[in-house]
């Protein structure tokens, strides 16, 4: 079927068939990009169409197919599965096709002879399990076994029963790892049908290899083959193990295979281990897999089932003999000298690559570590606990302490643990010298990557000894600290060890051991110290000070300050790379603890911060650099307006390092994140790296840029604390940066409130540029003002406020109309009068059923304070701009409404000034003389009332208590350009500027003119309607 096939019709145009979709996929797996562009999107074409699915495995079942057709069409279909194959999904897989596809891929991917393929079909049955069974698809575990059974009996062709394994392997899997519970209480009903099966064949594959290689026989390749099918069942087998089970330890079917495979695990451990000249390489390799899954398989049942691996048979003989491992292979395991001089002591030649001995050993750590957390820290649930559950927990305690956690068990595990695998083997000194930056990492890892070494997973359990059994082993670890710990002794591997787990256990000796002696009377010598090797007791002495500072007090910190100034210095020949990064790191644990001083440090900041950013410069590894950067803002943090003499040393490295950076995204950062304590710490001196900041911040923040997802969060808080030092002469640096606000404003993300924060800020540094720029800015605000959260719309509110404020004092009348057109061209008027409609119709019903208003209490206030500052600066254009955002209602049915709401939602107003703006504004509205407003003048009364009294009664004052009357008193001395117009315009705001009193007198007076001019005329039309205890309380104000 091959040929030359060229696609040169768009795909929608390919009626899909068989021979159609071959040429496709042919076109869209060879080698020419047109031809792979367009037959890849067709095959998308296709996607939703009915039959592409069944046609694909059609194809793929066909052995005679080309290998990378078919390895095509089963991740297509896999892929599409994904996709399609749940019931809901959008363009759903047919039922009948999903029928057709099931039906075939058990068997088609047992006769696969090609590993790939069967694989991919192997992953592609395992997702459509997880998704049908056993609703849609009951029988299909017990299919699956079925048809590994009947592989099994066939002997004439042992691939199948290798496809068949691996099929359940997938399947296992698939359902092992699922979340819902439902999955996996169908998994477990299955358990024991398949362990039957399951075990069956484990155990004759590992009989008739075992047979071979102990008497022989002239079927060398059915052995292998049987290696090979029992390995592959000993994978699906551990997973069951621990999926297929609550509490294994019940299962007469688990108990009885965990007696087979300890019986196996002793067997292939002395073929392997004890006598690994009598195999082949490849079959040694085999075994030694075969002992790895066990070995998983006892850790993972001691993690995720604690109780039912201690009381399974046998378990605390099998910790024994995991115990003899490990003192077996301690005795090879470490260096017996301090320089890489020696043989490899039995480690493998290869890349870091650990022999079976030691990966064994480091399972048994792991599993008594996991022992120790059953005993002592036992792991909390929420799953309702039966009787037997309780008791079988408690019992699987008591047998773990009682037969292996014991005291002599935990000091002679503490002890073994220190003097056998605290120490460096030949590997670690070489890679320390071969790849200093690369050890150095991995020594530092903070992950779970302790999990894959002897030597950190052996500080775990070492620690987890030292918090469980305090009283029993301090006294012999400070006894054998004691005949160590002294200047003559240069037996420095072995003080490494001792010093190690003085370190690591430093929270539960701090009050048992005289720290400060021991740092002024021996490792204040000791750190100079120069003779082979002591390049390690140096990296010790700075970890093990790092380790103790945050946890004792009264240390002499200012040795401590000088001993770390000697590890930095590279004119040292002792001190290599090694040394002086782990000073580095750790420097950053002697500077945090919170009784820090810089007066102690002083002596040695020049020096020290000197040497630090050297080493920045010099390390060539991005998690090096970080580690160090990290270490150089918690010195920033600390010291705070002290580092301004090592500014400009500290700006000379960083901008260097941004360019190194690249797509290293972390880097950037962390560099973003030290530039932003700098300036916080600099404050005005920081207008002179203006120059350096501003294009960082730039690049950062483009929304169309790559690494806007990566740097946006730590560029706006650099962004605002720039702006939060910037001075006024320096206002037109930043202002440059304004337009990338507006396009965050429009994405929404996560960083729409700090972005917010910002463009309020600029409002105060540059109102002049920003009421230029409102343009493209009150129409994203208008949008966030529609189901954002109650933060976001009171910032949005504020900036429009403060426009509004800004527009009039800075242009007058004629400004603030041109404003106040711009404000209804984005519909942001229009929007607030819709929000106070609907709260107003809301509040005219009652009951259980009452209408209910998305406008909070404060999200109200604020919806009102836009219209106050309308009304406070024009009531005309007030009356112009609420009849232009409502066309389509009268204005005197507009404007009754928003009076009623507008007064009814004054008592809610708690906070003084905003009342007081609200005030000024309804009073404002008197001035047009209308009745809409005159027939409210009891509501008036009211609140003029409240508002007055709570103004001037504020212990005994005769004025009006927010009126600031001298602005240059409280102009600061170093103002920043935010302060100087957060001041400028607060005494501009007439809630600032003026007194209530005289205001309300005035505006009275217009209305009393608008009636006449006479005070008769106004009583009878208009006070006579007022209640007389709201008057009296109003005369008594004495306004009028």
């Amino acid at each position: 079927m091959a040929m030359n096939f060229a696609i040169e019709v768009a795909g929608e145009a390919n009626p899909l068939s068989l021979q159609t979709l071959y040429h496709i996929l042919t076109a869209a797996s060879s080698s020419d990009p047109q031809q792979i562009k367009a037959g890849a999107q067709q095959l998308r074409n296709w996607e939703t169409q009915s039959g592409y699915y069944s046609s694909l495995q059609s194809i793929f079942t066909d052995a005679s197919m080309p290998i990378d057709v078919r390895h095509l069409c089963i991740i297509q279909l896999k892929n599409g599965i994904d996709k399609y194959w749940r019931k809901r999904a959008p363009n759903a897989i047919r039922q009948d096709e999903k029928d057709l596809i099931r039906s075939r891929s058990v068997e088609s991917g047992t006769n696969e002879p090609d590993h790939r393929l069967a694989l991919q079909n192997a992953l592609m049955i395992a997702k459509i399990v997880r998704y049908e069974y056993p609703q849609e698809w009951p029988d299909a575990v017990s299919s699956i076994v079925s048809n590994l059974r009947k592989a099994f009996q066939s002997d004439g062709n042992p691939l199948k029963l290798t496809r068949a394994l691996l099929i359940l392997l997938e399947v296992i899997k698939e359902l092992s790892t699922a979340r819902i519970q439902r999955t996996r209480t169908n998994l477990q009903a299955a358990s024991v049908e398949v362990l039957q099966v399951l075990g069956k064949i484990y155990v004759d594959r590992v009989q008739t290899w075992m047979t071979f290689f102990h008497q022989g026989g002239d079927d060398e390749g059915g052995a292998i083959s049987s290696v090979e099918q029992s390995l592959l069942a000993l994978r699906v087998l551990r997973r069951l193990l621990i999926a297929g089970w609550d509490f294994p330890n019940r299962s007469t079917e688990v108990r009885e295979f965990w007696n087979l495979l300890s019986n196996h695990f002793r067997d292939m451990l002395s073929m392997a281990v004890n006598d690994p000249s009598s195999l082949h390489e490849n079959v040694r390799r085999l075994i030694e897999k075969h002992l790895r899954q066990i070995a998983k398989l006892h850790v993972n049942l001691a993690k995720a089932h604690p109780s039912g691996f201690a009381l399974l048979p046998s378990s605390v003989q099998l910790l024994s003999a995991y115990w003899n491992l490990v003192l077996q292979f301690g005795e090879t395991y470490g260096s017996q000298s301090s320089t890489a001089s020696d043989p490899n002591n039995g480690r493998s030649e290869d890349d870091h690559e650990i022999t079976m001995m030691e990966y064994l050993s480091l399972k048994a750590l792991l599993l008594l570590r996991a022992c120790v957390k059953m005993v002592f820290n036992p792991a909390q649930t929420f799953k309702y606990q039966q009787a037997e559950d309780k008791e079988e927990k408690a019992q699987s305690r008591e047998m773990i302490k009682e037969n292996i956690l014991t005291e002599h068990f935990a000091e002679a595990a503490m002890q073994a643990l220190v003097t056998r695998f605290f120490v460096f083997t030949q590997r670690d000194l070489r890679d320390w010298e071969e790849e200093p930056e690369e050890w150095q990492r991995r020594e530092e890892g903070e992950d779970d990557t302790w999990e894959f070494s002897i030597r950190p997973c052996a500080e775990k359990l070492f620690l987890e000894f030292m918090l469980n059994f305090k009283q029993q082993l301090v006294q012999p670890l400070l006894s054998v600290f004691g005949t160590v710990a002294n200047p003559q002794n240069r037996d420095v591997l072995q003080k490494d060890s001792i010093y190690g787990a003085i370190g690591l256990a430093a929270s539960v000796l701090e009050d048992k051991l005289d720290f400060n002696s021991f740092l002024r009377s021996t490792l204040s010598q000791e750190v100079q110290i120069d003779q082979p090797g002591c390049g390690i007791l140096r990296r010790r002495i700075a970890i093990i000070l790092g380790q103790w500072l945050p946890v004792k007090d009264g240390l002499d910190r200012a040795l401590v300050y000088q001993i770390f100034q000697h590890l930095l210095d590279k004119g040292n020949p002792s001190n290599d790379l090694v040394v002086r990064i782990t000073a580095g790191r750790q420097l950053k644990n002697v500077i945090i603890p919170f009784d820090f001083r810089f007066e102690q440090f002083e002596p040695y900041a020049t020096t020290v911060l000197h040497r630090l950013v050297a080493l920045i410069e010099e390390v060539e590894l991005s998690e090096i650099k970080l580690a160090l950067l990290n270490t150089l803002l918690v010195l920033i943090q600390s010291v705070e307006e002290k580092i301004v003499p090592f500014a400009d040393q500290i700006i000379s490295v960083l901008a260097p390092l941004w360019e190194q950076a690249g797509s290293e995204f972390l880097l950037k950062q962390s560099i973003l994140g030290i530039l932003s304590s700098l300036i916080s710490a600099v404050r005005g001196e920081s207008r002179k790296y203006h120059a350096l900041f501003i294009p960082l911040i730039d690049s950062s923040v483009d929304v169309t840029s790559e690494t806007y997802l990566y740097m946006v969060e730590d560029a706006l808080d650099l962004w605002v604390n720039v702006l939060q030092q910037t001075p006024s002469n320096a206002v037109s640096d930043v202002v440059s940066l304004v337009p990338r606000l507006f396009p965050m404003l429009e994405v929404g993300s996560d960083t729409l409130r700090k972005a917010l924060e910002i463009a309020e800020m600029y409002v105060y540094m540059a109102p002049v540029q920003m009421l230029a720029s409102t343009g493209p800015m009150l129409s994203p605000l208008t949008s966030l003002l529609k189901g954002s959260k109650r933060e976001v719309t009171g910032l949005v509110l504020s900036i429009v406020e403060l426009l509004m404020q800004s527009a009039l004092e800075l242009g007058g009348s004629e400004n603030f109309t041109s404003f106040t057109s711009q404000l209804l061209d984005a519909n942001l008027i229009q929007t607030v009068l819709s929000g106070l409609r609907g709260a107003h119709e809301a509040h005219q019903t009652t009951g259980p059923h009452r209408a209910k208003t998305w406008l909070d209490v404060l999200v109200e206030t604020d919806y009102l304070c836009i219209l106050a500052r309308l009304a406070l600066a024009s009531p005309n254009l007030f009356i112009d701009a609420v009849k232009a955002a409502t066309p389509n209602e009268q204005f005197e049915t507009t404007v009754s409404w928003l009076l009623s709401e507008w007064f009814r939602h004054l008592d809610n107003i708690g906070h003084p000034e905003k009342k007081k703006l609200n005030c000024l504004a309804v009073t404002a509205l008197l001035q047009t003389g209308q009745p809409w407003i005159l027939e409210h003048l009891q509501e008036l009364m009211t609140v003029w009332t409240e508002v007055v009294v709570e103004l001037y009664d504020n212990d005994g004052r005769q004025d009006d208590c927010l009126v600031y009357w001298d602005a240059e008193a409280m102009k600061g001395a170093n103002e920043t350009a935010e302060v100087e117009g957060q001041r400028k315009l607060m005494f501009a705001d007439p809630v600032h500027r003026v007194d209530l009193k005289p205001f309300i007198r005035e505006h009275l007076q217009y209305a009393i003119a608008s009636s006449g001019g006479s005070n008769e005329a106004f009583q009878e039309q208009w006070v006579v309607n007022v209640d007389k205890d709201v008057l009296e309380g109003f005369s008594k104000l004495g306004i009028f």
